[in-house]
């Protein structure tokens, strides 16, 4: 089984692996190609996905029994005692929780609740 998740990629790279997999929903495709077509849909993902993400699943004989790749992908995957994980990056530092002046008071009760 594979599964390739695209976002804000081109319309045409969905198309073209639309030839090998499903797309069960906008950017998802899942199938069950060998893994020569698997590595080479890959490739192709990677060099015609300009500014979007990609991600690749497929199984494996290993203890997850699974594996991923990214692609432009802000959570990288780290390999934990033979587990793979994806590390997320940290929060950037929250900004100050004051709502801009022109909001109306109830946008401010909606977006930061009772006051």
């Amino acid at each position: 089984m594979t599964v390739i998740v695209l976002t804000r990629c081109p319309a045409g790279l969905r198309g073209f692996l639309t030839r090998w997999l499903m797309e069960i929903s906008p950017g998802v495709f899942i199938g069950g190609p060998s893994a020569r077509i698997r590595e080479a849909l890959w490739l192709e993902v990677e060099e015609y996905a300009d500014t979007g993400r990609a991600l690749l699943a497929y199984t494996t004989d290993n203890e997850q029994g699974f594996t991923f790749e990214t692609h432009d992908h802000k959570w990288h995957p780290v390999d934990h005692e033979g587990l793979i994980l994806l590390r997320r990056p940290k929060d950037p530092p929250a900004s100050s929780s004051a709502a801009p002046r022109n909001w109306s008071k109830a946008a401010k009760r909606r977006r930061y609740g009772q006051r």
